[in-house]
This record gives structure tokens, sequence and C-alpha cells, in this order.
């Protein structure tokens, strides 16, 4: 049995669900799991899960996320990306100086509000935004509040038949849609705006540095040797106290324990594996999330 974690570097054109798929049928085995979605046309880090790390995949959604990408002030559509129906279109007269497009990516620093795509997987009372959208239902979409760490333009920007395209770096929270921040940058420009390419740089603590493509996996199974990495790599930058025999009995049993420490959650580590992580409640350190058969 397989635990662990593999980066995947997902292709265009697979979903996310198609990854997991052909996951269980090489590692022969059902208890895998992918943390954060990656739409069909967007390529990039994939986390999976396997085995005991499936515990994980909540704790994986809650970490940053990191993209590059590009957009297309001239158009926008339904989809806010290129696959979508061309809902206007208005000819960018000159070059936008990079000063003022890197002006308005700064005004979506910080916490904000967003409104997902229509085109999307967001759920509306126990139905996906996408499945409104082709069955042509009109439906309030939900207001999220996310967080952008950082909107960056890259250079060289891209001004021709009176269309700019531009690339960019972002940082941001889980639930975060960067198309809708590419649509809602043209916008503040008072242009239309469409996404027309974006790849996902890093998630969960992982960065393509670490990743593998599904295809080289489905030619040489055994790669996944290569690629998996322990459990306990997602715990790198945590707190991490070896527990002794005594401390040890407690936490197989899921006892609280006492720890001279104010960390708010902490790594348990046995025989070099974290076990468990514990949280502080109330002075005291109690079972968050139990690892204990991670060998």
């Amino acid at each position: 049995m397989i635990n662990g974690i593999l980066v995947i570097n997902k292709s265009k054109g697979m979903t996310s669900g198609d990854v997991v798929y052909k996951l269980r049928k090489i590692l022969k085995t059902r208890k895998i799991g992918h943390a954060g979605t990656l739409d069909p046309e967007v390529e990039g880090v994939l986390p999976i899960a396997i085995g005991q790390a499936t515990k994980l995949i909540e704790l994986m959604h809650e970490r940053p996320k990191s993209y590059t990408g590009r957009g297309l002030l001239g158009f926008s559509t339904d989809s806010y990306d290129t696959e979508g129906k061309v809902l206007q279109r208005k000819a960018v007269s000159e070059k936008i100086p990079l000063e003022e497009i890197q002006k308005g990516m700064n005004s979506f620093l910080g916490k904000i509000d967003q409104v997902p795509p229509i085109y999307s997987a967001v759920k509306v009372n126990g139905k996906r935004l996408y499945e409104y959208a082709r069955e042509g239902i009109q439906v309030t979409r939900p207001v999220r509040s996310v967080e952008i760490f950082k909107y960056k333009l890259l250079e060289p920007v891209n001004y021709q038949n009176e269309q700019e395209e531009f690339g960019f770096n972002i940082e941001c929270s889980k639930g975060t849609y960067v198309r809708s921040l590419v649509n809602d940058l043209g916008e503040k420009l008072g242009y239309p705006a469409v996404m027309t390419y974006l790849q996902r740089t890093s998630s969960s603590g992982f960065n393509l540095e670490k990743a593998v493509k599904l295809e080289e996996l489905e030619a040489n199974p055994e790669l996944v040797l290569k690629y998996i990495l322990p459990i306990d790599s997602f715990f790198a930058d945590y707190e991490t106290i070896d527990m002794s025999e005594q401390i040890w009995k407690k936490v197989k049993n899921g006892n609280a324990i006492s720890l001279r420490n104010d960390a708010k959650k902490i790594a348990l580590r046995y025989n070099k594996k974290v076990k468990a992580i514990y949280e502080l409640k109330s002075h005291t350190y109690r079972p968050y999330l139990m690892l204990l058969q991670n060998e």
C-alpha cells in the first residue's frame, strides 16, 4: 500500500477526475484523491493524495496557490476565457501603459469579494453553475471572499490588431477564480477581457519541480516510486516534536497531552514519522488529525 503525495503536472484537456481515475488503474488502489480542482484547459500542479495521505486533503486545500497566465484586452466571453461565447468587443485604440495595468492589478490585492464565472463548478442549490449555464437558466452567483497575495504584470506586453495581451503571476487563497480576476481587471481598465492561458505553478506547498506528467507514469508505472513524496513532506513548515514512549502511548489512544509549547498546531513524530497533528485548545494539546498508519 502506497502512502504519500504525488504531484502531477496536469496536461490540458484532462479533468482532475480523469487524473484520479487513471492513477487508480496505474496504482491499483482506490484510496486516491486530488487537492484543488483544475479546469480541463488549465495545466500545471495537481497534488494527489494516496492512502493515508487522503486524510490531508482538507489541510492541503487551505494553502495558497500560484499561477502564471495570460490575459487579452479587447473582447469578453461568458466563460471569461477563449472557450466561451463572445459577449462584447471593444478595440484598444492605443497601447495601455504598463504602469496603468499594474496599478489595476494592485487594486485587487488583499481580501476581496469575487463572483465566480457562470461556467464553473461552484454549486447553487445542489447544482453546479455550468449546468445552469448549459440549460440557459438564470441564477444568482454567490459572492465569495478570497485573498490575493500577489498580482504581478509580466513583460513584454503584446499590442496588435487593437488588442493588448499581457502575462501575469498570481498568488491567491483557495477558491479564487483567476478567470474572474482577468475579467475584473479588464473592467477596471475600461475594456472587455478574457484569460487566454493558465498554468498552476504551485499548490499545497508543492511546485512544478516535484511534478511528473501522468503520461510518463502511464508509460512507466515504476516512476511512481521516484516521484512519490512522503506524508511528512507536507508538514515541513510545522513545528515538530519527537515523542517519547510515554507520550506516544497517550497519542495512540487519542488522549490530550501537555507540552511546553505555544504553537497552534504541532506535528508529533515517532520513529521518524509524523503520527498525529495536535491542536492547542485551552492550554492543552488535543487531536486534530491522526496518521497512526504513516509508516
